[in-house]
């Protein structure tokens, strides 16, 4: 991959566990930006392993106060492949579970 974007919340900036929900909506946002402009991306996930937070921590020189939740990697793709289709009719409830 030619980029790496750690996405991270800081955890002195809010006091509840929303900055997973606005971290997770932001890589989303990433991903979808990245494929709009002809690039590959994949979200390569961190949190909640404490060992792959306190690797990637250690690795960016990422201060205490602030919990990586996940890696980017952006590149130019080698190869088109076609969309899984992994709808499942038995997941969907509806009305009651």
């Amino acid at each position: 991959a030619s980029l790496g974007i750690v996405v991270c919340g800081d955890n002195d900036v809010q006091s509840t566990d929303f900055w997973i929900h606005d971290c997770s909506a932001a890589t989303e946002n990433i991903l979808i930006a990245a494929n709009a402009l002809g690039l590959g991306a994949v979200w390569l996930g961190v949190h909640p392993s404490h060992d792959l937070i306190e690797g990637t921590k250690r690795l960016f020189g990422i201060p205490d106060h602030v919990t990586p939740l996940g890696i980017i990697s952006v590149g130019y793709p080698a190869e088109e492949k076609p969309p899984s289709d992994r709808y499942s009719e038995e997941k969907v409830h509806r009305n009651m579970w």
